[in-house]
């Protein structure tokens, strides 16, 4: 924090938003529909005196705020305001921060703050994701004086997020049901296997072939042929709220060729894969960011005891390992190998991570990134297994 220039008394974020610029963020946020439903759930310890609660986009920005009189004065003098921005990088250790990059519930009590100032508060956040893709949407927070914060804070904060969370897949699978409705008469007079998804590929209605409850749909899908992981060669055909794929109907290449590990951002990664049939990228989790980075320094390939090693510093998790490969190379068909786990031998990849190699994955306790850290390691932009290349010159 230091390092970043960030002010260990009272921090770098005293700044707000304009309030015409806060109402255009809510109105854009997807945790707009859900305020509602954390207020409520949150109402028995929200409204006490001393206690804040606060809603914050993925960014860390306050845009909702509630809580006691003598809370919010409180809050007013740390800038925990609505539109005020509580990432790490401008305010420190703190509950909104750190819950955005550790994308768990946690506690940050007291003296954990890393800013002077904050220390008289304890803070309980959870994370809130959206069902259909996985993405972080933002964090809610319960703020209050160490003395004030029940033990149980944290457990209500963490089951209020998750019932929130409820809230959205509800509605998701409400419209793809509304899709199903819609595209049952389209597939009845199709001869072939086909799918109708909905634009974020989950599945509402199957011909011809044995269902599947996700497809990994193009970064920007078009109208035309494309290459989709697991189903190989399709035809998309697009349908209100979501697309026809016609599978096996597209002839010629039946694999991707290049694949982008994006690492840069401090709290978002991705893989993106393209080649000639198109291309399509999928939001990460921290530790599937970790394994796919690890794969991308070895391209000869790792075993399952190698790479429970790299993570975990025991090659004796394998279980754990194995399990989350299985749910990698479900999304990335034809882009990962196993016997050894590695990447395919025909796929040329490329890794972008930060500037400043010491925010590298920042989550992260895995001791392959730990030694990328302290320069033991360096990304790498590697071609084919049979003619890798030297450091990537997109490492920034």
């Amino acid at each position: 924090m230091l390092r970043r220039g960030l002010d260990p008394d009272v921090g770098n974020h005293r700044t707000a938003l304009a309030a015409d610029a806060l109402e255009s963020l809510r109105r854009q946020s997807p945790l707009a529909g859900i305020v509602p439903t954390l207020r409520e759930g949150l109402r028995s310890v929200a409204d006490g005196e001393r206690h804040v609660m606060a809603v914050a986009d993925a960014d860390g920005r306050v845009l909702w705020r509630t809580g006691g009189r003598s809370g919010r004065r409180t809050a007013d003098r740390v800038n925990l305001a609505e539109g005020a921005c509580w990432a790490e990088e401008s305010a420190g250790t703190n509950g909104i921060g750190t819950a955005v990059v550790a994308r768990t519930p946690l506690q940050i009590t007291s003296t954990e703050h890393f800013v002077r100032a904050h220390h008289g508060w304890t803070c309980a956040s959870a994370p809130l994701h959206d069902p259909r893709d996985g993405r972080l949407l933002g964090v809610v927070d319960i703020s209050a004086p160490a003395a004030e914060v029940h033990p149980a804070t944290l457990a209500l904060v963490t089951a209020v997020a998750r019932v929130a969370e409820g809230e959205l897949r509800a509605r998701h699978w409400q419209s793809v049901e509304r899709l199903r409705s819609t595209a049952a008469p389209v597939l009845a007079r199709l001869g072939g296997p086909a799918i109708a998804v909905d634009r974020y590929g989950w599945t509402a209605a199957v011909t011809g072939m044995a269902p599947v409850d996700r497809v990994a749909l193009p970064a920007t899908p078009q109208t035309g042929r494309v290459w989709l992981p697991s189903l190989g060669p399709c035809v998309l055909e697009p349908l209100p709220g979501g697309w026809l794929v016609r599978v096996g109907q597209a002839p010629g290449p039946a694999a991707p060729g290049r694949v982008v590990l994006e690492l840069a951002g401090p709290r978002s990664w991705s893989v993106s894969v393209s080649g000639a049939m198109g291309s399509w990228s999928h939001h990460l989790s921290p530790r599937h960011a970790e394994l796919l980075y690890v794969l991308a320094l070895h391209r000869e390939g790792r075993t399952a005891a190698q790479l429970a090693e790299a993570l975990f510093g025991d090659p004796g998790r394998t279980v754990t390992v194995r399990a989350e490969l299985s749910r990698l190379r479900r999304r990335l068909a034809g882009v990962l190998a196993h016997r050894p786990y590695r990447f395919a031998d025909h796929v040329e990849v490329e890794v972008r991570g930060p500037q400043d190699p010491l925010d590298l994955l920042p989550f992260s306790t895995a001791p392959a990134v730990l030694a990328a850290r302290r320069g033991r390691a360096a990304a790498q932009e590697v071609g084919p297994a049979s003619r890798s290349r030297p450091a990537s010159p997109e490492w920034r």
